[in-house]
């Protein structure tokens, strides 16, 4: 049986399912909050220690600056709202990508919950913000050519965003839209990988643990027989 220590997950299809619940994409991304709330709640039920969420992509920035700013400022909102219930329950929190472009309020909540919660150990939610995968690779060899260090497999996982954390074990996007998105390239190889129809904010515990039931059966042999 195969243990599940880190699950990744595309969140995508909430403007799709705004638009056509109640022709708003605002209202599918407050949705799709919900939605990250019990998925939260399913995997410290689970036990899963990595919850890793693609919440921004470098490309989100070619989205109409209004849905942007909408964005961000339910973020800015989930912090603030929630901070106390991610110390109350042991919750580490990480950012994985560059904030450099993020508005200030919004950066500073995001370093005072890294700050506040790490040294929480029960589940740790990485939020993928501004986050490509092939920049993410790119500013690694960068760095490793700065620092004058040998090329090489460890040395570039270690410069990366998810240094110190394990690859992901499943992969889920939601959406009906199979591809990988420049999310996690480097780190998905073994990769097992779900594709789901719904949109994510139709998404529910029942799917997320069909998902874990249907990857304990999978066997994994890594290259080998």
């Amino acid at each position: 049986m195969s243990e599940i220590n880190h699950v990744a997950i595309i969140m995508d299809g909430n403007g799709r399912w705004g638009i056509k619940k109640y022709n708003s994409r605002k209202f599918g991304h407050q949705k799709g909050i919900k939605t990250v709330e019990k998925i939260i709640e399913a995997s410290i039920k689970k036990n899963i220690n990595y919850l890793t969420l693609y919440t921004f992509s470098t490309e989100n920035w070619k989205r109409p600056k209004y849905e942007i700013n909408f964005l961000f400022s339910l973020l800015e909102d989930y912090l603030k709202k929630n901070l106390n219930i991610l110390l109350k329950n042991n919750i580490k929190f990480k950012v994985l990508g560059n904030l450099n472009k993020f508005p200030k309020n919004l950066k500073n909540l995001l370093n005072n919950a890294i700050k506040l919660t790490s040294k929480n150990r029960k589940l740790q939610i990485n939020l993928a913000l501004n986050y490509g995968s092939k920049y993410e690779i790119l500013r690694s060899l960068k760095i490793i050519v700065k620092k004058k260090l040998p090329l090489n497999v460890k040395n570039i996982e270690k410069n990366l965003y998810t240094s110190n954390i394990p690859d992901p074990d499943i992969l889920i996007r939601t959406g009906n839209t199979n591809r990988l998105s420049n999310f996690l390239l480097w780190q998905l190889s073994y990769t097992e990988i779900f594709f789901v129809k719904k949109l994510w904010p139709d998404f529910n515990r029942n799917d997320f643990n069909s998902i874990l039931t249907k990857f304990k059966k999978i066997k994994r042999n890594y290259g080998k027989i």
